[in-house]
């Protein structure tokens, strides 16, 4: 029996989520109601939804199983991506890290882990039961999903591990039915050295019926395998005629090569930089800006520490700026209300702190701590579609050697609070476990 009154209050919504619980688009506000799903024990799709008028929880509750397999560590990468359709249904994809062959051959790359699933609520905007759909390809990871004006939903994902053509899926009706895959980043050998072209894609609605994507480059070597990855491109795809462009309007060729990308759609040439990406947003003039994490090469398998450094289109040409050694190893989200005003949420510890910039990214000064625990260290999700400012985003908190994550809605006024007996549902059993360890 639980040694605390009904009555007791918490800031966290849920004491389970699992590994790196959250991270891509995972949450919607709809009508005074937000809706928020993460990764929980097993790796399997958590949800919970938060009524801003009555102060109302429901949850959080399993939406769907996942096919993950532990094999000595957690994989992390088939966390719940979330879309609400015109109908009010909600979507949830997860669980898949490239598939495994025994779901079939997998035409557009290779095979990992996992199974990439698609669950739907029975009931509009009702998370208390769900129904699997077996309408979308089960190789994919790195799910991202993206309602258009007109209702369409996109749904982007890598179609396997590393050696595997980015693609995407078109719903017209709601989500019933998906159209066939299409590549939009093609994975090939090279020819010049023993390595395998592979890319990396954070997909945004873009203003004008578009989808907005920041691109980077992963040199897949042949083993060793290490972490090296390079540059930033941009391309814009106009749901209208499905054609990409890069920031002159010029179409592209599809799926994307490296040579293509580097002679019409790169932002920034990184050099001998490594390099992890970041962030994408768009001003109110619909320029887009991003992030990218840069560091040496320094014979890890990973490469050095890495800066903060932002990029942007300024009307006429391609700007980068950053390195300042104080924003070292701090990852966070956009927000850039104006093409000199450029806002980064990061984590630091145990805090989200603003980091503000007046001048267009040149310089970035921390500002306003938004959030801050005691001790553990926090992983935020991507901001909420349409967040309400109560509930901007979701923190996972890591508190000991456990594998189990606090979970907390956290918007402009802080986390939102609610009852610690409904709050802390992990068993005494997976409080006990071991943690998994990671090779």
């Amino acid at each position: 029996m639980p040694l605390f009154a009904k009555d007791d209050k918490v800031d966290y919504l849920t004491d389970n989520g699992y590994g790196n619980a959250v991270g891509p688009p995972a949450g919607v506000h709809h009508n005074g109601v937000t809706y928020v799903a993460y990764q929980g024990p097993d790796e399997d799709a958590w949800v919970a939804s938060y009524n801003h008028e009555t102060g109302e929880w429901v949850g959080p509750l399993l939406a769907g199983e996942s096919a993950m397999e532990q094999r000595g560590n957690i994989d992390n990468h088939g966390k719940p991506a979330m879309v609400i359709d015109d109908e009010g249904y909600i979507h949830i994809f997860y669980g898949g890290h490239g598939g495994t062959a025994a779901l079939g051959e997998n035409k557009l790359g290779n095979y990992n882990n996992g199974e990439q699933r698609h669950v739907v609520s029975t009931k509009p905007f009702d998370i208390t039961s769900w129904e699997m759909r077996k309408n979308i390809s089960p190789f994919g990871t790195y799910s991202q999903v993206i309602k258009m004006d007109n209702g369409d939903i996109y749904l982007f994902f890598r179609h396997g591990a590393h050696r595997s053509n980015w693609v995407y899926q078109r719903s017209t009706d709601n989500g019933r039915t998906f159209e066939d895959v299409v590549s939009i980043a093609l994975s090939k050998r090279r020819t010049d050295i023993s390595a395998v072209d592979s890319w990396y894609l954070k997909f945004l609605k873009a203003p004008g019926d578009k989808i907005a994507a920041r691109v980077y480059y992963h040199i897949c070597n042949d083993p060793p395998h290490v972490g090296e990855r390079q540059n930033g491109y941009y391309m814009v795809m106009s749901a209208e005629d499905q054609l990409w462009r890069n920031i002159h309007g010029d179409v592209l060729e599809m799926p994307l090569t490296k040579e293509h990308a580097d002679q019409y759609a790169l932002a920034v040439n990184t050099g001998e930089k490594w390099v992890h990406g970041g962030d994408l947003a768009l001003d109110d003039k619909g320029y887009p800006h991003f992030l990218l994490y840069l560091g040496d090469q320094n014979g890890k398998p990973w490469g050095g520490p890495k800066l903060l450094h932002h990029c942007r289109w300024n009307g006429e040409e391609w700007l980068f700026h950053g390195g300042d050694e104080k924003t070292l190893s701090k990852r966070g989200n956009l927000h850039v209300p104006s093409p000199e005003n450029v806002n980064v949420l990061v984590t630091e510890g145990t805090k989200l702190r603003w980091w503000n910039s007046k001048d267009g990214g040149k310089t970035l000064n921390p500002g306003k701590t938004y959030f801050e625990v005691e001790d553990g260290t926090l992983m935020i999700s991507d901001f909420i579609e349409n967040a309400h400012p109560d509930a901007r985003l979701l923190v996972a908190r890591k508190v000991d050697n456990s594998d189990f994550r606090r979970v907390y809605l956290v918007g402009d006024n802080g986390a939102i609070q609610r009852s610690r007996f409904e709050a802390e549902i992990l068993t005494e059993a997976q409080k006990a476990l071991p943690p998994v360890k990671n090779d």
